[in-house]
């Protein structure tokens, strides 16, 4: 072995297989995880090696990227590159060079010939292990950002996601999304690895008149060593973070550029990687049309929003608008009533009235009608929660929702429904005549029993007196309660305030602990 000599590894096999293999071992532990104990388990390796084949002390540097680059010494070691008659080998297999071996003065001859050719086989298998690994976890890394950006849907999140997936794939430090308009300028930027206010700092979406307009205008990946050497670069404004290598990605969608993915400052250190640049392309192509998806996804319910909009507008037409518009003129002779047929004003009058009073259940049934969700997706709690948020918007008293841990996930629809509409009901009539602050609103489970009780703190009335023949809110609800089964009670007096109490059986499989009992 002679100074600046490069070694095969293509020498012979004395080098001891068993020592070989740990130290190919301890390097691929290294390189999946490159920390002080990891670094300590190679320098041991490689002590046991160069003891084994009596070469002394010896400096070890492997340079052959993705394992990260280490340097271990064993011996004096310390300074041997600048002793008198010391030697060198470059550790190499093919064209590809892997690191270097300095070994003390002296030291040579076959043997340590033999050595350095097993060190290049060493590092060139744990190179291979480690490209094998990342591609295998960059795969399975690819698969699960595909499959979590298919099943997006709303076009903010998607593009947030998009940009976080990439980043994660590539190691990147930051990573930024451009969408682009129809003239090809940027008009969205949605960046990864930044905190909201360092985004603030920054300021105005980037103009494109650096590397990023030259991405942005290339058709193919680009990767960068260094944008603060690369003399393409305009220079970042104020507050930027430092960046250093970059890969930029095309997103193209039906052969049409939408945006470019940018990713800088390769994790741990270094450049981005072919393998790199190849996982995110393949990112971008699912990425292109989860971008697709969600545009055409909003689209779809901005029409359906006109449609709907549309569909009310005629069914408030043809039913209450209409009963309102004959209400109107019906009352129209009423002042020349008054005075010849008071009587018969009377009567027009009580008639208007009832029918404005039908015409607002109409309208409140048709709002609840907008409200599908109240039934299919949140049960007699959730619908409830519903009413009492939309009561409290529209009205200024202030109710409070008591739900007593109530399990309501075996209750039928239809009773669902009647003991909303009871609850919708009384809640009209605290709005319309109690005069309350404050109301509570809630279900109890008792002995196999529900009460459902809607109470206010308002003027109270009495109800034993007799009520006009506009005023039905009551008998409807005392209809639907014994639609269940049950009865309606109502506990009020003039200043106290008001509570409806329905109080209904529950069947048998929805009573607590009827999933635990079973067939007995």
């Amino acid at each position: 072995m002679t100074p600046s000599r490069s070694a095969s590894s293509s020498s012979g096999g004395h080098v001891a297989v068993l020592e070989l293999k740990a130290f190919t071992e301890a390097l691929e532990r290294w390189a999946s995880e490159p920390t002080p104990a990891r670094r300590a388990d190679l320098r041991s390796a490689f002590e046991r090696l160069m003891r084994g084949a009596a070469l002394g002390g010896g400096r070890l540097r492997v340079d052959s990227p993705p394992i990260p680059p280490v340097e271990v010494s064993v011996g004096g070691s310390a300074g041997v590159e600048a002793a008198a008659g010391s030697s060198w080998a470059e550790l190499r297999s093919g064209d590809r060079t892997h690191g270097s071996l300095v070994l003390e003065a002296g030291v040579g001859g076959p043997l340590a010939e033999e050595v350095v050719g097993g060190l290049a086989m060493a590092v060139e298998a744990a190179r291979n292990g480690t490209v094998a690994g990342m591609a295998s976890d960059g795969l399975a890394a690819l698969d699960a950002s595909t499959r979590a950006i298919a099943a997006v849907l709303d076009l903010d999140r998607v593009l947030q996601l998009i940009t976080d997936r990439a980043r994660e794939l590539a190691h990147a430090e930051y990573g930024a999304l451009g969408i682009l308009d129809q003239d090809g300028m940027t008009e969205r930027f949605i960046s990864s690895g930044l905190s909201r206010i360092e985004r603030e700092r920054i300021g105005a979406l980037p103009r494109g008149l650096g590397l990023l307009g030259v991405i942005a205008r290339e058709s193919r990946p680009v990767r960068i060593h260094d944008i603060e050497t690369d003399p393409r670069r305009a220079g970042l404004p104020p507050n930027h973070p430092r960046m250093h290598s970059l890969l930029g990605v095309p997103v193209v969608v039906k052969s049409r550029s939408v945006g470019r993915l940018y990713l800088a400052n390769k994790l741990p250190s270094g450049d981005f990687s072919a393998e790199d640049e190849r996982l995110v392309e393949m990112f971008a192509l699912h990425a292109g049309i989860a971008i697709d998806n969600a545009r055409l996804h909003e689209q779809v319910q901005r029409l359906a929003i006109v449609e709907e909009r549309e569909r009310i507008g005629r069914d408030l037409h043809d039913g209450i608008i209409q009963s309102i518009y004959a209400v109107g003129l019906s009352l129209e002779d009423v002042p020349d009533l008054m005075g010849d047929e008071p009587e018969v004003a009377k009567a027009r009058v009580e008639r208007a009235v009832d029918s404005l009073d039908q015409s607002i259940r109409d309208i409140r049934n048709f709002i609840f009608g907008l409200r599908p969700e109240l039934l299919e997706q949140a049960g007699l709690v959730g619908g409830l929660a519903a009413l009492a948020d939309e009561f409290r918007v529209n009205s200024m008293v202030d109710i409070e929702l008591e739900t007593d841990e109530v399990d309501d996930r075996e209750m039928d629809p239809d009773v669902i429904e009647q003991l909303l509409s009871i609850a919708r009901e009384a809640l009209s009539n605290i709005a319309r005549h109690s005069k309350a602050t404050r109301g509570r609103m809630g279900p109890r489970i008792e002995e196999g029993r529900l009460r459902l009780i809607i109470s206010d703190n308002g003027v109270g009335f009495d109800p034993a007196a007799p009520r006009s023949a506009g005023h039905q809110g009551l008998v409807n609800m005392r209809d639907r309660a014994a639609s269940l089964g049950g009865i309606l009670e109502v506990d009020s007096e003039p200043g106290v305030g008001t509570r409806i109490i329905v109080d209904m059986p529950l069947p048998e499989h929805t009573r607590p602990g009827a999933a635990d009992r079973g067939d007995e």
